[in-house]
């Protein structure tokens, strides 16, 4: 068993990994986006959290 963990899941362009630069090594691409055509449509249909609220909903660390 290895000893990575998947600490993220993202789906990013091409120009968002540019932006992240060397130290982002490992990319896994996707040919088209049928396979992914049920998640993005529920994602979509997610309320999003204004940065304000989503502040006051982090648990605080003491």
């Amino acid at each position: 068993m290895t000893s990575d963990r998947i600490v993220a899941v993202g789906l990013l362009t091409q120009r968002d990994v540019s932006l992240l630069g060397q130290g982002f090594s490992r990319v896994f691409p996707v040919t088209g986006d049928v396979d992914f055509a049920d998640l993005l449509r529920q994602l979509d249909g997610v309320a999003a959290i204004p940065a304000h609220c989503a502040a006051d909903a982090s648990p605080k660390h003491q």
